[in-house]
């Protein structure tokens, strides 16, 4: 028991001395470190948008939008699948209205070979070996394929983590700190920003699809076709407002020649003729080739940059561009131009999404719960130390530094992980300073206990602390695994609540049962008392 060798002594003083340390920071306004030049070198505890305020979002996918994603990329599958192998199959047009892709098969005794083919573009989904797509054949000659449900789920899921990693990406590269993005059921994601005042620009970002496609434009289209929103067979129609002829649609080709998921950068420049405002993309080695294939077929026609089904500009092929860098412009501004490379940096979303909710919180709101966190923290610790104090004596003040270190060491492993702290984090911090006594009061009533006895000083020390010990870890064991659940199951404000109570166990434990051994070790080499005063 009263073996503490000078190793374990300094270790315990050193753990205890940078946790202390790590908190500091934390402590300290803002503006004083940033004056210091020490704010972002230092590490801190982040406010949660409860304390700091800022802004909260809730997106919802367009699951509608996933189905005509998939009929679409089906369509140009089936097309180059049917073309591929002995026998080619020869098809007529293929229609994707109703949400189904249907083909005609030219030759009817090749329509065997052609459902077979059809049926391989299919995969197995879940545990019931269901298929993604149903293949049927119809009116003898034409083979439709339509989405199950169960692929169509599938497909919802596994577009929602894609953009579930979109959006955290687009939000890292606004610089906000410490950000929450989770899924909320199968179709929404939400999104809180601490410090961000202003969502308009947030909402801008996150709705924007930013889906870049290169198409040729079709100039065998009949103008007056056009602005009715018909095209030939092949092309569709899509807005183009910013014609300089005043027209508000064109026609392209349907065939994407190259698309945004080959772009490998994305910044914000100015054009060197007229200073415009202007994005500059660099395409990956294969879609370098490809741009550098497709110019060099088409110099003298013109080809569209397309945002999201809209036209930015239509320019003529003027001579093959072979460096794998283009120009995307469309009378932007310097922020919407720095938008959009954020965008196109951070990937195309694979599902619409829309703002169905959004709340700003203002930082008064936070200042207020921080000042009430700080009264209930004062008064909770105030309660304790005097309870401890009347109840224990001498061994109540160990208890009582023990607790207060303990704060310290909370606030330093939470400013080491870059943890956020937040309203329910604060309460989970309330709980921990009432509850970090319990150690110390399941210790010193087993010492008391033991003195009833008969044990000596020392014996009645050492069974105290060894009872006693099985006692704290099995409640305390019973508590991380009720905070753990917490952490895993639960979201936004209940994570803070489990992370905080969580590294508030492991810290009341060591202070409550190793630091204050440490001190009665000390007391009682020092004193030799023949009795203690409990």
């Amino acid at each position: 028991m009263l073996d503490f060798p000078r190793w374990k002594v300094l270790s315990i003083i050193v753990f205890l001395a940078i946790g202390v340390a790590f908190a500091i920071p934390s402590l300290i306004s803002e503006n004083l470190l940033a004056r210091a030049g020490l704010l972002e070198r230092l590490p801190r505890i982040n406010l949660g948008l409860d304390l700091s305020g800022g802004s909260h979002i809730l997106l919802e996918a367009d699951t509608a939008d996933v189905g005509r994603q998939q009929v679409t990329v089906m369509e140009e599958t089936v097309r180059a699948e049917m073309r591929r192998g002995d026998p080619r199959v020869d098809i007529g047009d293929i229609s994707t209205a109703g949400g189904s892709l249907s083909f005609m098969v030219r030759d009817s005794t090749k329509l065997d070979a052609a459902v077979e083919r059809a049926r391989t573009l299919t995969q197995g989904v879940g545990v019931t070996g269901q298929r993604d797509w149903d293949v049927r054949v119809v009116d003898s000659t034409r083979v439709v394929m339509t989405p199950t449900k169960s692929g169509l789920a599938t497909a919802i899921d596994n577009a929602m983590q894609v953009a579930t990693e979109v959006v955290r990406k687009r939000i890292d590269e606004l610089g906000t700190k410490e950000p929450t993005i989770i899924r909320q059921g199968a179709d929404r994601i939400v999104v809180q920003v601490p410090g961000l005042q202003n969502p308009e620009a947030l909402k801008a970002l996150l709705g924007k699809t930013a889906k870049l496609e290169f198409k040729m434009v079709d100039q065998a289209a009949d103008p007056v076709q056009v602005a009715q929103g018909r095209a030939p067979a092949g092309s569709q129609v899509l807005p183009y407002p910013d014609s300089a002829s005043g027209i508000k649609a064109i026609a392209v080709k349907r065939r994407t020649i190259i698309s945004g998921d080959e772009l490998v950068d994305a910044q914000q420049g100015f054009d060197q003729q007229n200073n415009t405002p202007i994005v500059n993309i660099r395409f990956n080695s294969a879609g370098g080739r490809k741009f550098a294939r497709v110019t060099q077929e088409n110099v003298g026609k013109p080809f569209a940059m397309i945002l999201d089904n809209a036209v930015l500009s239509a320019p003529n092929i003027n001579e093959a561009i072979l460096g794998g860098s283009a120009q995307i412009s469309g009378n932007f501004t310097v922020e919407s131009a720095n938008e959009l490379a954020i965008s196109l940096r951070s990937g195309k979303l694979p599902v619409a999404l829309k703002v169905i909710e959004e709340r700003t919180v203002g930082p008064q709101l936070g200042a207020d719960s921080i000042r009430a966190g700080m009264i209930a923290a004062v008064l909770a610790t105030v309660a304790v130390i005097v309870f401890m104090l009347i109840t224990y004596g001498r061994f109540g003040v160990y208890a009582n530094l023990a607790v207060i270190i303990n704060v310290f060491i909370i606030l330093g492993v939470m400013a080491l992980f870059n943890a956020t702290l937040t309203l329910p984090g604060i309460a989970g911090f309330v709980l921990t300073i009432g509850t970090a006594v319990d150690a110390n009061v399941l210790i010193n009533e087993r010492i008391r206990e033991e003195q009833r006895r008969g044990r000596n000083v020392v014996s009645s020390v050492e069974m105290g602390y060894k009872a006693a010990s099985r006692t704290i870890f099995e409640a305390n064991a019973t508590h991380a695994i009720a905070g753990l659940i917490m952490l895993a199951l639960g979201s936004g404000p209940v994570k803070g609540f489990a992370i905080v109570l969580l590294i508030g166990i492991a810290t009341s434990v060591f202070t409550a049962v190793t630091f204050t051994r440490l001190l009665v070790v000390r007391y009682i080499r020092r004193r030799r008392p023949a009795t203690l005063h409990i």
